[in-house]
This record gives structure tokens, C-alpha cells and sequence, in this order.
């Protein structure tokens, strides 16, 4: 059953406006795959000091992050798998958020780093990519 009165009868209304035109699903399972981080990262508060050493990569590890390297230039595919990767984490901070009655800050979140050798204009438009203007060109 639903929790909300408003989710049910959002999913009854859309059911039955849609039926005529195709098949329509209500509360349909999403079976996901096992997914892997290539490399996830927790900064210690006490080495963050340490981290301006490494650079560009010292301030990407500046927060928890998730870094997938690619050896190629990513293609929409592979950015899209990144992203179901940040999201299902992202999740999963937020069921542990609910179970201990927490709030979190967004700058807790883990940030997602696709680090490709080159992408394309197509491609970041895409996405909606916009470049930061305090980090380096590329970024």
C-alpha cells in the first residue's frame, strides 16, 4: 500500500488516463545490477590540510567522492552508468540519513569525478555540463 493518500491517487489518475493509450505499470519494480565505484574516496579531516599538495586532484578529494577513470573518451553511455552510480549512493546516505532522524548537508554528498581524456562539445551540452569558473579550464 502506499504511504501517502497523494501517491496513490496520483498513480490511480495517471493509470487511468494513460490505459487507453498503452500499457501502464503502477509501482513498478526497478531491479537494479550490481554496480562498482572505480574509486571511492572519504577525506580524514586532519590530512585535508595535506591535500592541496596533490593539486587539481587535491582539491577533487577536498569532499567524499567517486572517481571513474576512463582510458578513452567517455561516450553518453558511460556517463549515464557514472551518474546511476552517484545516485544509488546518494540513496543510500539518505535511507541512512532517515534511519538515524539526521539531516544532510549537501556539502556531505559525495561529488562525482568523470575524469575522460577529452569530451566533446556535443556531449557536455548533452549533459547540461557547465564549466566552473573557479577550477581550471576542462573542468
Amino acid at each position: 500500500m502506499t504511504r501517502f493518500i497523494h501517491d496513490q491517487f496520483a498513480k490511480d489518475y495517471l493509470e487511468e488516463l494513460l490505459s487507453p493509450y498503452g500499457e501502464v505499470k503502477p509501482s513498478r519494480r526497478v531491479a537494479g545490477e550490481v554496480r562498482e565505484i572505480d574509486v571511492w574516496f572519504a577525506p580524514s579531516p586532519e590530512a585535508n590540510a595535506n591535500l592541496a599538495g596533490l593539486g587539481l586532484l587535491g582539491r577533487f578529494a577536498g569532499t567524499p567522492a567517486i572517481f571513474e577513470p576512463f582510458r578513452n573518451p567517455a561516450n553518453p553511455d558511460d556517463i549515464c552508468n557514472c551518474l546511476l552510480k552517484l545516485l544509488e549512493i546518494r540513496g543510500d546516505y539518505q535511507r541512512e540519513a532517515n534511519r538515524n532522524n539526521t539531516r544532510i548537508q549537501e556539502s556531505d554528498l559525495p561529488k562525482l569525478w568523470i575524469l575522460t581524456p577529452t569530451a566533446s562539445a556535443n556531449l557536455l551540452n548533452g549533459f547540461r555540463a557547465i564549466l566552473e569558473p573557479n577550477w581550471l579550464p576542462g573542468v
